[in-house]
């Protein structure tokens, strides 16, 4: 098989890149190493940023976004005997759009194969080729045990933190920066209607909390716990009864709505970041070249921006311009480090140490991020994005 661009990773990144390319007059084939089924299962990230919407909006593929989604013109930020609302609208911003990340990634496959995209799930030892040349070529075996070759201008890995796109960049070529946080969240999913109108973020002396929505009857909500914590020790009457102390139902304008919890696991949290996110004729989007913290919800709108910006990219270059290919990864960097520190000074402000001067650090960082009209603009602009654009 022969294509202009092969994409590794039919996640959000990879599917939304192979439409965007469509729209530049550039065919692309698709290999994913997962079922269809399970691609679609995985429940992720749910927070889009202005800036992703308005990508989704120009490419046509938001209808089931506005009508299913919820937009949120900001969030509210309590701690023991406060609760404030920070208006992101208010505040100079623009709103943002709870919208599972299954939900995306099924309104982009079923756009996919309505244009009938070349997609091929189920491919297991995909390899990577000659990236160095001007005709690299990947390799791998479909479902069927059959072993497929694809040659390509160019290869793109959307294929996430353990794919094999970035470790196909020779060691002397890449640089690694890494932060390890000294805590986990557990997160989980119920089947009860949300119990706020809006996120809440929540600082509580024994640990963070966080309340967020997926649907008009689907809730999520996250945990700070300790990074050697096991699920197995986390009964769902004990999540309950902590999730309500920290979020304190009750205490504030709102109780806590409980029921059946669907779905629960422990994350560590991590920032790790790869450069350069172009090497020759290959390119990395997505959690393939970098994962923060989901505490600022910026993973799944840095991979809209990096396929975005690639797109484009590609797009000149097939017209017989190669700057903004060449200027792809320093680009999307900068958008990438800006994410990675709202991420660590966000969970810097929430997630607590056990020591009393730390406590109270973060308390005077959060309430003048809630009650200065500079520290409320800031934290608008960090969470609803600025527009995607090179340099």
């Amino acid at each position: 098989m022969k294509t202009r661009v092969a994409i590794i990773g039919a996640g959000p990144a990879g599917l939304l890149l192979s439409h965007l390319l469509e729209r530049e007059g550039i065919e692309s084939i698709i290999v994913e190493a997962q079922s269809s089924d399970f691609v679609l299962g995985r429940f992720r990230a749910g927070l889009l940023e202005a800036a992703s919407v308005d990508v989704l909006d120009e490419a046509g593929l938001s209808e089931r976004l506005h009508r299913d989604g919820l937009e949120h013109r900001g969030v509210y930020v309590q701690w023991p005997g406060t609760k404030r609302a920070v208006d992101f609208v208010e505040r100079g911003g623009r709103p943002v759009w709870v919208y599972g990340q299954s939900e995306l990634t099924r309104d982009l496959s079923d756009a996919r194969f309505a244009a009938g995209q070349q997609m091929y799930y189920n491919v297991s030892d995909v390899a990577l080729h000659d990236v160095d040349s001007s005709a690299p070529f990947l390799t791998g075996v479909d479902a069927t045990g059959r072993s497929i070759r694809i040659d390509a201008d160019v290869i793109v890995g959307c294929d996430g933190f353990a794919g094999v796109s970035r470790d196909s960049l020779a060691q002397s070529l890449r640089a690694v920066y890494e932060r390890r946080y000294p805590h986990s969240w557990l997160g989980f999913f119920a089947d009860v209607p949300p119990s706020s109108d809006q996120i809440i973020f929540a600082w509580h002396p024994e640990g963070f909390a966080m309340h967020t929505m997926r649907s008009a009857s689907i809730s999520r909500f996250h945990l700070q716990v300790d990074p050697h914590d096991h699920i197995s020790a986390w009964s769902d009457d004990r999540i309950w009864e902590t999730t309500a102390r920290r979020l304190g139902s009750g205490d504030n304008d709102w109780t806590l709505h409980t029921g059946p919890i669907t779905e629960k696991s422990i994350l560590p949290l991590r920032c790790r970041i790869t450069t350069p996110m172009r090497h020759a004729r290959l390119f990395l989007a997505g959690d393939a070249a970098h994962v923060v913290p989901p505490t600022g919800a910026k993973g799944l709108n840095l991979a809209i921006a990096d396929v975005t910006l690639l797109a484009r990219a590609l797009g000149a270059w097939k017209r017989g311009d190669e700057s903004l290919a060449n200027a792809y990864s320093d680009s999307a960097l900068r958008r990438v480090w800006r994410a990675a520190e709202f991420s660590w000074s966000w969970s810097s402000a929430l997630h607590t140490t056990g020591d009393p001067f730390d406590d109270q650090l973060q308390l005077a960082q959060l309430d003048w991020l809630t009650s200065s009209p500079t520290g409320g603009a800031g934290l608008a602009e960090k969470f609803s994005g600025v527009p995607i654009a090179f340099g």
